[in-house]
């Protein structure tokens, strides 16, 4: 520990301090919610920028005006307090002014992937028991496809928000726009009789494999979330801008960027799409300060051509998860940014950790009761005691993180008991606890001077870890090694069946970087074996034309698994590690067919 650590983490004390004042405890039935903040914006703070979106910008007070004039149509169309609402759009100004409407009715809003159609996007309108449904022009072809499923049988009207002017609406939905056009700007009188209690939003989990889940969330945590978020982990305050690219219908870009500007009066700017090669040219024009990210669009900004003058830009201050410790440092010199905030955290989740004393390489701490339990990644499953009780993970170790179920810290749950109950594990320290299982191996990190609290690094999923030559093999590790070879964009690292071995052996999907034609397997070869040890080297290796992710750049594992290294499911190139082998080498049909067959030697 040195004397400029301690000064680092004192100076961050302040702030803290600051952030703990706002999140005092409240009566459940305390009215309050995010509409009630941006009417308090509107009231105060009317003429400062609220919102900035394809050369269109709206202050405070025009936004909320806009939301009021969504509110009074929908209200007209029958929506009313607990109702559930399905939105359905792209990120534009549109999505927040229906969103804060919603909200200001006290109807839940069920926020749709943009990228869902056919059978996953009717799945969502039926589990969420969406009475309407209120969807983008853009996203038409997708709702007319779906909307005389049976699953949708429950929803009432559809509402149509006119987006490029280019199709009309149809004549079985209600025109959002013609609804509102002459209703007043004043606030609706409804938004008093919402309070923390109230379901605010359904957020569906991106999970890669299977349907998704609506996840609850209330007023209450919305507010918390966000609040923490502005005042503890971007530190904005209404002279910020904070750039907004990842889709509104996740928790990120909405609880932490949306939330924190409902909080403080920031400013935002909102883009449809991620585009690495508009980035800073943006961040520049529009002066914002703040950035929400995904760890892997800092990989694409890392693979754009660098320029000495990168770090020279507002940006000063970022806040996600995902930002991996092979690129953290170097992504924070080439943009100048000042400030991580890295967190870590889930929609559904009743704790989370966020990097608040400005550490890098690190998830941060939390002060929500938490714990970390043995975890035996070949069976699958918590390690328990003679007792039956579940073993706290040593420190540095590996384990699975529970969070602690309690009045304050509820779980909110999903729309589906039985899916609520799968993510709650009993009996883990005495009879009758409940904890959240995240699904997520964590382990504790030294920092340096901390303040006494203990910071955390992710591992990897549970499922995603395996157990290959009797060690556990994280794929996350794998592929941040895997990335620093200069040829590579991205890689997807994941475990495949091996016939007649145990565990299953690694195996790598590789995304090269533009201009790259062909994998160099001598300095691929030396790098893993050089920086892995042999039971964490990838076997086998598939160099893909493109990688496919969730719409918040989860990379999908599911079919990559299924097709493994099969020549006859796979026409992108394989490579192979053969035994006692160094070097990587085409995969030929004659050796896949012994390896399948558990011939190979393995």
């Amino acid at each position: 520990m040195t004397l400029r650590d301690m000064r680092s983490t004192l100076a961050q004390v302040p702030a803290l301090l600051a952030a703990a004042r706002h999140l005092k405890p409240r009566p459940p039935s305390t009215p309050d919610c995010f509409a009630a903040r941006v009417e308090t914006l509107a009231q105060r703070n009317g003429d400062r920028s609220a919102v900035v979106s394809e050369g269109q910008e709206l202050t405070w007070r025009q936004l909320n005006g806009l939301a009021n004039r969504y509110a009074r149509a929908l209200k007209g169309t029958g929506v009313k307090r607990g109702d559930c609402c399905a939105l359905f759009m792209e990120n534009r100004v549109d999505f927040l002014a229906c969103l804060i409407a919603l909200n200001k009715l006290g109807a839940i809003a069920a926020l749709i992937n943009t990228n869902l159609q056919g059978k996953a996007l009717a799945h969502c309108l039926e589990v969420t028991d969406a009475r309407w449904c209120l969807f983008g022009e853009e996203r038409l072809a997708a709702i007319d496809e779906i909307r005389l499923n049976p699953g949708t049988a429950t929803v009432k009207a559809w509402i149509f928000a006119p987006d490029s002017a280019q199709t009309p609406c149809p004549n079985w939905a209600t025109d959002l726009a013609e609804e509102s056009e002459y209703e007043t700007p004043l606030n609706p009188p409804d938004t008093a009789d919402c309070s923390l209690q109230d379901k605010a939003l359904y957020i569906f989990t991106s999970g890669t494999t299977g349907l998704p889940k609506a996840a609850v969330m209330s007023n209450r945590r919305f507010l918390q979330t966000s609040t923490v978020a502005a005042h503890a982990g971007l530190r904005c305050d209404i002279n910020d801008r904070i750039y907004l690219c990842l889709p509104l219908y996740h928790g990120t870009a909405l609880f932490l960027g949306a939330g924190s500007a409902f909080i403080t009066g920031a400013s935002m700017f909102l883009r449809r799409k991620f585009s690495a090669t508009s980035f800073l040219p943006e961040v520049r024009e529009h002066g914002t300060t703040c950035f929400l990210y995904i760890g892997e669009i800092c990989r694409f900004l890392m693979s754009t051509p660098e320029a000495p003058d990168d770090y020279q830009s507002p940006l000063t201050t970022i806040m996600g998860n995902g930002l991996r410790p092979d690129i953290w440092m170097e992504f924070k010199q080439r943009f100048g940014i000042q400030r991580v905030a890295e967190f870590y955290g889930s929609s559904e989740g009743n704790m989370g950790f966020i990097n608040l004393l400005n550490k890098d390489c690190t998830v941060g701490t939390g002060s929500l009761p938490h714990t970390l339990v043995k975890y035996d990644v070949d069976a699958d499953e918590v390690i328990r005691n003679d007792q039956g009780f579940c073993i706290k993970a040593d420190p540095g170790e590996a384990g699975l993180l529970l969070g602690k179920i309690t009045k304050m810290t509820e779980f909110e749950g999903y729309t589906s008991a039985e899916a609520t109950e799968k993510k709650i594990m009993r009996d883990v320290y005495e009879p009758g606890d409940a904890w959240f299982n995240t699904g997520d191996l964590l382990k504790s990190v030294d920092v340096g001077f901390a303040l006494g609290l203990p910071h955390y690094q992710f591992v990897d999923r549970v499922g995603d870890t395996f157990r290959w030559m009797s060690e556990n093999v994280s794929t996350n590790e794998v592929g941040e090694t895997i990335n620093t070879h200069p040829q590579i964009a991205f890689s997807n690292v994941y475990g495949v069946e091996l016939p007649n071995t145990n565990g299953r052996a690694g195996m790598a999907a590789l995304l090269l970087e533009d201009g790259e034609d062909e994998l160099d397997l001598d300095s691929f070869s030396a790098l893993v074996c050089e920086q892995l040890p042999a039971y964490a080297r990838p076997l086998f290796l598939r160099v893909l034309p493109e990688i496919d992710t969730t719409g918040t750049f989860k990379m999908l594992k599911g079919d990559l698994r299924e097709q493994r290294y099969d020549p006859d499911k796979v026409s992108d190139p394989l490579y192979v590690l053969k035994p006692g082998s160094e070097r990587y080498e085409p995969l030929t049909r004659d050796f896949a067919t012994k390896v399948l067959a558990g011939e190979a030697g393995y």
